[in-house]
């Protein structure tokens, strides 16, 4: 007889996480909370409650709840303070997920008296990692079960066979004769998995994408954002105050009605496989490049070239799992140190697919002085001279070199 008399689920009211419901309540006779979080993934969560009900929960254990502003404020933008980019592409969507809603699980389950949570991630993939790893950071009591590293429902196909035979009520998206494909959505992005994009060579099908438009069917008229930013997070669209979330949720449309955010990418698992996803991050997409502009001309150099030397290392702590880890916080610390200066505008132009910098500037930390950098007269600002000594001295390790091998 188990020990865990209650459990807190990660739940969607998706095909994965309803089974798990069942197989939870018959294979541990425990009592389960549900837990659904609202990260901006656009759906209705509403029919999660209405499942869970279904399923027996009673609607004290029910939980739904609206994490969309912390989720950006406390998660997406200090994340993007860092640039971060994982392999030089991915925007880290997922990822930067899964830390809040291991938060939320820990808190829930402090609440109701759960000894347990449990999480639809498999045993193949990263999440399993970030929700473990985040729920022992912050209860190193807590028990997890991962039903995908106990039972033997290894497919899609076996997961549909076997919500069927419970009669457990699942939606089947983008079926198409076939398993759906795996999806994951908040305010920052959506990804697909499975199906035919298990063949690395296979061009995605246009019809799966669901947030942008193609490139080539975007609009041919550019349009022009002014992002304002205060200590490097975006605080203003075009003029307008907004939310972090409603900053998101903007960028989101507007980038994807121009084609921005999309990408194909073979990435590197925690475990060691490869795998390869596509993903759509209009927003994020657009921040990023905004958040670069804005530095060019508010950091030192120096700070600068720090902050590019540790955002990978950064980025590898976030996809595997380390948001509440102290060095991860050792980091945030330093690199939110940086961006006190990091306050102005940006201006972008959005065409067919493309974020292009147009203009940037800062009132108050400009380090930009057009007295030193114009090619125009500048009046002895800066005496051209000065770079004669400065140049020998670092050639001077290398004029001893070339008369050493000259020999």
């Amino acid at each position: 007889m188990s020990d865990i008399k209650k459990a807190v689920l990660a739940y969607s009211g998706g095909l994965d996480t309803s089974v798990i419901l069942k197989w939870l309540q018959d294979t541990y006779q425990c009592e389960v909370v549900t837990f659904t979080a609202d990260v901006g993934q656009g759906e209705e969560l509403e029919p999660a409650r209405a499942k869970a009900l279904k399923m027996g929960i009673e609607p004290e254990n029910i939980y739904i709840d609206d994490l969309r502003e912390e989720f950006v404020r406390d998660f997406v933008f200090p994340m993007f303070r860092a640039n971060t980019v994982y392999e030089g592409e991915y925007l880290l969507g997922t990822s930067i997920a899964r830390p809040l809603i291991a938060k939320r699980l820990i808190e829930i389950a402090s609440m109701t008296g759960a000894q347990a949570i449990s999480h639809g991630a498999t045993g193949k993939g990263n999440d399993q990692v970030r929700f473990e790893l985040g729920a022992y950071a912050l209860n190193p009591n807590i028990k997890v079960i991962a039903p995908w590293r106990e039972w033997d429902l290894l497919s899609r196909e076996k997961l549909m066979a076997y919500a069927e035979k419970h009669g457990i009520p699942v939606e089947m998206k983008h079926k198409q004769g076939g398993s759906p494909y795996s999806m994951d959505a908040n305010l920052l992005h959506i990804s697909y998995e499975g199906r035919h994009l298990e063949d690395p060579a296979a061009e995605a099908e246009e019809s799966m994408w669901r947030w942008t438009v193609s490139p080539e069917a975007a609009p041919d008229a550019a349009e022009y954002l002014d992002l304002e930013f205060k200590a490097g997070d975006i605080v203003a669209l075009n003029g307008t105050a907004m939310s972090p979330a409603t900053i998101l949720a903007k960028l989101n449309e507007l980038g994807g009605k121009h084609g921005i955010g999309r990408l194909d990418l073979v990435e590197n698992r925690y475990v060691g496989m490869k795998s390869r996803g596509c993903y759509e991050t209009p927003g994020g997409t657009i921040m990023l490049k905004a958040h670069r502009a804005i530095e060019s001309i508010t950091l030192d150099r120096e700070v600068a070239h720090l902050k590019d030397d540790l955002m990978p290392r950064y980025a590898s702590m976030i996809y595997n799992g380390y948001w509440w880890a102290p060095e991860r916080i050792a980091l945030q610390t330093l690199i939110d140190a940086t961006q006190k200066t990091v306050n102005g505008w940006v201006r972008v132009k959005l065409y067919k697919g493309n974020v292009i910098v147009v203009g940037r500037d800062s009132k108050t930390d400009s380090l930009f002085d057009p007295t030193i950098a114009t090619f125009e007269d500048d009046k002895g600002a800066y005496d051209q001279k000065d770079a004669a000594g400065f140049i020998k001295l670092n050639a001077l390790r290398l004029r001893i070199a070339a008369k050493l091998h000259s020999k």
